[in-house]
């Protein structure tokens, strides 16, 4: 399984910019996923998560209103665009992904939870960068 974070870089606060995640060697459709962010000196944290559907998401309360997650599974790719970008974003990004036999059995009422921690998660990408400039 090979997840690639791609599209990060160097923005000014206020600005927005879109990161992508390529997905192969895994089914992709069937695979809940998310993304994560660690800043330095800081521990990784949760950004936002899409159901392997793409009929639910959920967000960090830092990226409601300013981030969207989504994904397209006819071509094996998650987003994340991200607005009015703030200097305390700056942080290298990661997509993570959920086995799809996990995946399809795992509930709502518990994804909603389990999507948020980065044990949940059995595949990881190698991260980009993201900078916020002030």
């Amino acid at each position: 399984v090979q997840l690639q974070a791609s599209g990060g870089g160097l923005v000014q606060a206020g600005g927005s910019l879109r990161v992508s995640c390529t997905a192969s060697g895994i089914t992709f459709r069937r695979s809940n996923m998310g993304w994560f962010r660690q800043a330095p000196g800081k521990e990784r944290e949760f950004v936002a998560a899409i159901r392997y559907s793409g009929s639910s998401t959920n967000y960090a309360d830092f990226a409601k209103g300013r981030f969207t997650i989504s994904r397209d599974n006819a071509k094996n790719m998650m987003y994340l665009e991200m607005n009015s970008l703030k200097p305390e974003d700056t942080a290298v990004y990661y997509c993570a992904a959920v086995r799809p036999s996990l995946s399809e059995r795992t509930i709502l009422s518990t994804w909603w939870t389990s999507s948020t921690q980065s044990s949940s998660y059995d595949y990881w990408g190698q991260g980009t960068l993201v900078t916020v400039s002030s």
